[in-house]
């Protein structure tokens, strides 16, 4: 299979029927960003931390595998130079719709958040990552990139899933919480044939739980040293183990050139 057109076509399909992460923002939130009362989540629930950003105006901001209408078009009315870099053609284009409604500049670029080869070296000050790297099999090369694209001195946010998460069961019909998965969780090996067909038919698109030493140690393998983390939840509805431990995690990250 191939993963990555499998998940393009799946994000498509998310997008095009409205999914959560595919809701454009309205305009009255765009414009209280212009007047300096935004925020952002790199994970379900918590707003990034404002210090995390620094002094936005000004900056140019890679939203890396952000599409969907909802952190670029914010970050750009809040004063930075955008680029909206992500797999689905259809949730970059509610970014641009956000973009031209507002009159934001954001930029929209198709591609692999791995393979950011259309960017030159030390393009960005700041790499906006929200929970996006559970679709791809190898989290390194995504680290290396976000390096490399970044200035002496800039940050990446990201956000991930907590590695816990995918021990688990979340569909079972009971409710309960039963350890099935062994880690790294790689999808399509771990599912039964029956279910990668269904995974297929479905259109799903195909996940992977990476370990904290590939997230976190991951960034500091690259070269990034880290600044702060925190935790969140996501809801009850969405798995059971919310209401024992925290579901996602968000790093902040910077480049040190010694």
């Amino acid at each position: 299979m191939d993963i990555l057109e499998h998940n393009r076509k799946a994000w498509n399909r998310e997008s095009a029927e409205g999914g959560e992460w595919s809701l454009p923002v309205d305009s009255s939130l765009v414009q209280n960003a212009k007047a300096g009362r935004w925020e952002v989540i790199l994970t379900p629930n918590k707003p990034v931390p404002p210090r995390w950003f620094g002094e936005l105006s000004g900056k140019k901001v890679l939203c890396l595998a952000s599409g969907g209408g909802q952190q670029a078009p914010i970050l750009a009315a809040a004063g930075a130079q955008v680029v909206s870099f992500d797999l689905s053609e259809v949730q970059l284009e509610k970014d641009r719709l956000v973009s031209d409604r507002d009159g934001l500049g954001i930029q929209c670029i198709r591609g692999d958040m791995a393979n950011l080869s259309v960017f030159p070296d030390a393009e960005f000050d700041l790499i906006f990552h929200p929970v996006s790297n559970v679709f791809v099999p190898n989290v390194a090369p995504v680290w290396r990139e976000c390096y490399r694209v970044l200035k002496s001195g800039g940050s990446l946010l990201a956000g991930f899933m907590n590695p816990a998460f995918f021990l688990f069961d979340h569909d079972s019909e009971s409710n309960t919480l039963t350890v099935k998965f062994k880690l790294p969780y790689r999808e399509p090996e771990s599912l039964s044939e029956a279910g990668r067909v269904a995974v297929e038919k479905g259109g799903r698109a195909l996940e992977f739980g990476h370990t904290l030493e590939s997230q976190i140690g991951g960034q500091l393998s690259a070269g990034f040293i880290l600044r702060d983390l925190y935790e969140d939840y996501w809801s009850d509805e969405a798995t059971p183990l919310n209401a024992y431990s925290p579901t996602s995690i968000a790093t902040w990250a910077e480049k040190r050139d010694f």
